[in-house]
């Protein structure tokens, strides 16, 4: 009976597993092969065995800096706005309104970020915000075209995906727990901190993992808000792959995010075994 049942388990994930080998690990050993290789004389990919190109990486260095820096503040930023959101469509909001309220989250996403991203350079550029603030004396201040541009653009653009994981978890919370809490005197800051905060850890993780991994090979809002200036790695890709046809220093830098994101993913798994189903020392005092 175990047997038929293990081949039965082995029969339902083999189309998934065959799926999964075919988009995801196939594509990773052409990369990591080719970034062994060299730049053919008319671009592309030639054979070979080298490590120069990893040798090269430093080349990229302040496209790594920009995506290292800017991606997990962005995310720290989206999370600074969204859990007060969350908690209140989660806890404050009257029920009749929250489908209403949740719609409204997510309607940007209606609209492609290529034009959302392009109604913040009139926003952020000499006739929006700028000339709005040098009416009250604070004249030439430039927001276009810098980090603090593509930090507003990645806030905007992914605050939705880091909202909803953290409502799920709030919408979850036992309300009785903060009923209790009150009954015993605890002060909202302190239910707050030891019980809603530890509680909704999972959608936090979650929500910021989902937002950074994006973020890591994110390239359109840094081309658009950062006017050419503000470089990410998946900018620095798209030159390798399309401009310069360099596919062997591309796939070695290709590589490099990919385990960069490793690490960053196996540091959220281990977060999300503690905190995934809710701390189980939740205390009042």
């Amino acid at each position: 009976m175990a047997m038929t049942q293990s081949k039965a388990r082995a029969l339902l994930l083999t189309p998934a597993g065959l799926w999964y080998a075919a988009l995801l690990l196939l594509p990773l050993a052409v990369v990591l092969i080719f970034s062994f290789g060299e730049r053919s004389a008319v671009g592309g990919y030639a054979p070979g065995f080298s490590l120069d190109q990893y040798a090269n990486l430093p080349a990229r260095f302040a496209a790594f800096y920009n995506t290292l820096t800017l991606a997990p503040v962005g995310t720290m930023a989206a999370l600074l706005i969204a859990y007060p959101l969350a908690y209140f469509l989660a806890v404050k909001v009257d029920p009749r309104w929250k489908t209403l309220l949740l719609v409204l989250v997510i309607v940007p996403f209606w609209t492609s970020i290529l034009i959302r991203s392009y109604a913040w350079i009139f926003l952020l550029g000499g006739k929006g915000i700028p000339a709005l603030l040098a009416a009250f004396g604070l004249e030439d201040l430039r927001l276009i075209n810098t980090p603090f541009a593509v930090l507003v653009g990645i806030v905007y653009g992914y605050l939705p995906l880091m909202v909803f994981p953290i409502y799920v978890a709030l919408e979850k919370l036992d309300k009785r727990l903060l009923e209790a809490a009150a009954d015993l005197g605890t002060p909202p800051w302190r239910a707050f901190v030891q019980i809603t905060l530890p509680l909704s850890m999972p959608g936090v993780l979650t929500g910021s993992m989902l937002v950074f991994i994006l973020l890591m090979g994110e390239f359109l809002i840094p081309s658009i808000l950062g006017g050419g200036k503000v470089f990410f790695v998946g900018n620095a890709l798209v030159d390798l792959f399309l401009q310069s046809r360099n596919w062997a220093f591309g796939s070695a830098v290709a590589v490099a995010l990919v385990v960069i994101m490793l690490i960053v993913v196996g540091i959220y798994a281990r977060a999300l075994r503690r905190f995934g189903t809710g701390r189980d020392d939740v205390g009042l005092m």
